[in-house]
Parts: C-alpha cells; sequence; structure tokens
C-alpha cells in the first residue's frame, strides 16, 4: 500500500512540475520580475493597502505584464519586451495613498529604469539590494519615514540620472561613492538628519539641481562643486568656514542659498557680478563684510538678494542700487551704517523702462542714519514693500508706512554703536 502511495505521491509531484514549467513558458512576464512584485507588496501593512489603490489589484494568480491596466492590474508598474524574448518589468510607481511597509523586496529587477514609491509611509532602512537594480534611472523614496544610514552600495548605480531621498529620517554620512553616480544630474537629499562633511561630488558633470537642505551637515563649503549646477541649496545645517573660491567657475548657477549656518568671512564679490547667478540667500549666517564688485553690479543678472541677519558692517553698499534686474533686497538685522544711499531711494519709486524697480527694500534693524530720502518719500502705501524701522533715522514718522511695524533706535544705542553716528 505504501508503494502506491509513494508513486502516487512521485507522479503528482511530477504534475505540480510540469504545471508550473508549461505556466513559465507561457507567461509574459520573467518569473524573477513576478518574485519581486510579490515581494515588494508582501512587504507593506495589509491595512495600509486601500480599495481601489494600485496595489490593492495586484493579483498574482493572473501573469502581470499579461493582465496589465486590466482589472487585476490596474496601476503601478510598466513592462516592456527585452531581447530574451520575455515581458520585463522596467518601471515601478505606485502611488501615494500611504502604503507602509518595508522595502524588504530582493530587488532583483535588472531591467527596472524607475522606482518611485514617493509620499507614502515606508519605514525601515534602505536596502543594500537596491543596488541590483543596475539600469536605474530615477530612485525616489521622498516623503516617507526611512531612516538609518544611506547604503554606500547606491554609488554603484552608474546609470542613475535623478535620486531624491528627501523628506524622510535618514542619518549618517553621505556616501562618498555617490561621486560615482556618474550620470546623476539631480540630487535631493533635504530634510533628513545627514551628517559629517559634505562629499566631494566634483566629478559629477551633469548635475546641475543640488538641494542638501535641513539636515546637520558640518564642515567648510565644498572646495569642489559639478560645474553645470544651476540650483545649489544647503540651508540650514552646520556649515562653517568661508564661502569657497570655485564659485566663480560655477558659471551656469543661478539660485545659491546657504542660509542658516555658520559662515563667516567675507560675501565673495564675484556674487555680485556672476554671469547667471539671479538668487542669492545668504541671511542667518556671520558674514562680516561684502566685496565691491568690479563692475560695480551693472552686469548683474540678480533678481533677488537677501543677506540678512549677518555682522555685516560698514555704509550700504550703492552698487546694489545699479543692479538692473535686482527687484529684492533684504540687509535687516546687520551693522550697517552711514544714510541711506539715493541711488536705493530711485530705485524703489522711481520706474524705468530698462532696469527694475524694487519691490521689496527691507533696511531695519541697523544703524542707518540722517533723514530720509526724498524719492522715498512719494512712496504710496502697496506700491513696494520698505521697511527702515530700527535704525538711527532722524525723523521716522508712523505716517509713512515704511517707518510702520518698530520704532527706532534710542539715542544711547545709536551712540554706543560707534562715532561714525553724530
Amino acid at each position: 500500500m505504501s508503494k502506491h502511495i509513494c508513486i502516487f505521491n512521485r507522479s503528482l509531484l511530477f504534475m505540480v512540475a510540469l504545471v508550473e514549467l508549461l505556466l513559465a513558458v507561457d507567461s509574459r512576464t520573467y518569473p524573477g520580475d513576478v518574485r519581486a512584485l510579490k515581494d515588494l507588496k508582501n512587504g507593506l501593512d495589509p491595512n495600509s493597502i486601500v480599495p481601489a489603490s494600485c496595489l490593492s489589484s495586484w493579483d498574482f494568480s493572473l501573469d502581470p505584464c499579461d493582465h496589465i491596466f486590466s482589472n487585476k492590474f490596474t496601476c503601478g508598474f510598466r513592462c516592456d519586451r527585452v531581447t530574451s524574448g520575455s515581458f520585463r518589468v522596467t518601471e515601478i510607481t505606485i502611488d501615494p495613498v500611504g502604503y507602509s511597509g518595508s522595502l524588504s523586496s530582493n530587488w532583483d529587477l535588472p531591467y527596472l529604469q524607475t522606482l518611485d514609491i514617493s509620499d507614502n509611509s515606508f519605514s525601515g532602512s534602505i536596502p543594500e539590494s537596491l543596488a541590483k537594480l543596475i539600469r536605474l534611472r530615477r530612485l525616489s523614496l521622498s516623503k516617507n519615514s526611512l531612516s538609518g544610514e544611506i547604503p554606500v552600495s547606491l554609488g554603484t548605480l552608474s546609470h542613475l540620472e535623478e535620486l531624491y531621498l528627501d523628506n524622510n529620517n535618514l542619518q549618517g554620512p553621505l556616501p562618498s561613492s555617490f561621486s560615482s553616480l556618474v550620470s546623476l544630474k539631480r540630487l535631493e537629499i533635504q530634510e533628513n538628519n545627514i551628517s559629517g562633511e559634505f562629499p566631494d561630488l566634483g566629478s559629477l558633470k551633469d548635475l546641475y539641481f543640488l538641494d542638501a537642505s535641513n539636515n546637520q551637515l558640518s564642515g567648510p563649503v565644498p572646495s569642489t562643486l559639478p560645474m553645470h549646477l544651476v540650483e545649489l541649496s544647503m540651508r540650514n545645517n552646520n556649515l562653517q568656514g568661508n564661502l569657497p573660491d570655485i564659485l566663480e567657475d560655477l558659471e551656469y548657477l543661478e539660485v545659491f542659498d546657504l542660509s542658516h549656518n555658520l559662515l563667516s568671512g567675507p560675501v565673495l564679490s564675484v556674487l555680485f557680478d556672476h554671469p547667471s547667478l539671479q538668487q542669492l540667500t545668504l541671511s542667518y549666517n556671520n558674514f562680516a563684510h561684502l566685496q565691491v564688485p568690479g563692475t560695480r553690479g551693472s552686469t548683474s543678472k540678480l533678481i533677488a538678494v537677501d543677506l540678512s541677519y549677518n555682522n555685516l558692517q560698514g555704509l550700504l553698499p550703492a552698487f546694489f542700487g545699479l543692479m538692473p534686474k535686482l527687484s529684492a533686497l533684504t540687509l535687516e538685522h546687520n551693522k550697517f551704517t552711514g544714510m541711506i544711499p539715493t541711488q536705493y531711494a530711485l530705485k524703489a519709486a522711481v520706474t524705468k523702462g530698462h532696469t527694475s524697480s524694487f519691490e521689496r527694500l527691507l533696511l531695519g534693524g541697523n544703524y542707518l542714519f540722517g533723514p530720509i530720502p526724498g524719492p522715498l518719500m512719494g512712496l504710496k502705501p502697496g506700491s513696494a514693500n520698505v521697511s527702515i524701522v530700527d535704525n538711527c533715522l532722524y525723523r521716522c514718522p508712523d505716517t509713512l508706512f515704511f517707518c510702520q511695524g518698530g520704532d527706532q533706535k534710542s539715542l544711547v544705542d545709536c551712540k554706543s554703536f560707534g562715532p561714525a553716528i553724530p
């Protein structure tokens, strides 16, 4: 009897194996890719898979690529036929409905080009196995609850063009292996707890956008930066020291924001006659003085400058009033003295066809003295955002809108500042 049972069991196993083989032959999706999709779904908290979401429609009793965009696999991934004849998963972009769980998939998806799980609630660490995604071009893990350190192995993704790790709880250093991401164009790591010195990424010739804001980065601003940067933001960190001379070589730079750091020394003149810079934000630092540009700002492309909350001293630089495109200037809460330059008043009050007038001019919290320039007196409320409160001006009555919101400093404070104030 037992012999017959044994023969039956062997026959049954043979039939099961044969059925699996036939299904694999008929399947349009490479079996390894199916397993990776299953792993992704199995790693989720089932309670986070809400009805009508992409992942709620993933039913693995059917072939994924053969039923993509059917009522069983409504969305969330893409398949393409490759040279082997099988269909391979080339994109995973799940909907932002609050999926929670871990990224514990084996990630054995060598043809995947896009992985986007952003705006969900994934937690745990970023798996080392993401390094298997050798053809990946876009990786977006933004706005989740991922923690731990960024894997060094991500630096092997040589085809990666866009990397979004922002708005998580990542910590530790940014791996120096990122210098090997030679195809990278956009890097966003803002809103984490990344610490340590920023690595040398000068080898990333195609990188044009870098945002490392709101972290715990320390040390100096990198002395070597990608030469094609268009936007660089590292605000709200713990960066120290002087601005690097390499800024002169970043000829495509348009946005530069290092506000809320511990930087000191001079604000370099190159920033004021830069060939492409439009937005300069260096507020909340310890800069001591401004270097005057050789062109006096006449060739500047700057539209907005914010140097507030520093330790800048001396007379207000007249060249700001000569910048043809500058429409927003914020110099509040420094230690500037002297009179308000006539150039500022004219730029705020007079509109010229070939230059921009000041729409915002904030000079409060300094030690400016003397009379209010005549052209400012004609400004009407609502015509521009102008403030000159908390200075040492001779008269600044509340009847003038730009004198409202704060008193002038006391005579004692003004006299104690220095002999420059009569």
